[in-house]
């Protein structure tokens, strides 16, 4: 499956209830970037003789991986650029296998224009509608872009 992308209409970027979403499959090759990156050798990662002894029975990727689809969908569509993130909190609720199309949304749920901060509503499903991650996250306009 193609990586893909959907963003609200600019005019509605801080109106409650506007949603963005980027869905991806994950691949070996991103989990390997990653370990390569981050030096994050976990065996449940990167060792099928361990990870089929664990309870999910096979290697998982990363939580990081699905939230990095979060943090595309903050920083390219909602509510893009010229927002830079003050906060975000992440809760992991379930693994995530190699091969999984996981697609992060986010959702406004409110809009402070005097102080320029939009909190969204952050979550990832996958394929099978599973949600693997649920969050949130504050992003502050900047003044430059506010025009």
């Amino acid at each position: 499956m193609a990586d893909s992308f959907s963003r609200p209409a600019t005019d509605n970027r801080c109106t409650p209830g506007s949603r963005a979403s980027f869905s991806k499959t994950i691949t070996e090759a991103d989990v390997t970037t990653l370990v390569g990156v981050t030096g994050d050798f976990n065996p449940l990662h990167v060792d099928a003789e361990y990870a089929r002894q664990t309870r999910y029975g096979q290697r998982t990727a990363h939580p990081l991986l699905a939230s990095g689809l979060i943090s595309a969908v903050l920083n390219t569509r909602l509510p893009g650029p010229g927002a830079i993130c003050l906060s975000q909190q992440i809760e992991y609720l379930g693994p995530i296998f190699i091969g999984d199309t996981i697609t992060a949304v986010v959702e406004v749920t409110a809009w402070q224009p005097e102080k320029h901060l939009i909190t969204l509503k952050t979550t990832c499903n996958n394929q099978d509608s599973r949600q693997v991650i649920t969050g949130q996250a504050v992003m502050m306009f900047l003044k430059e872009v506010m025009t």
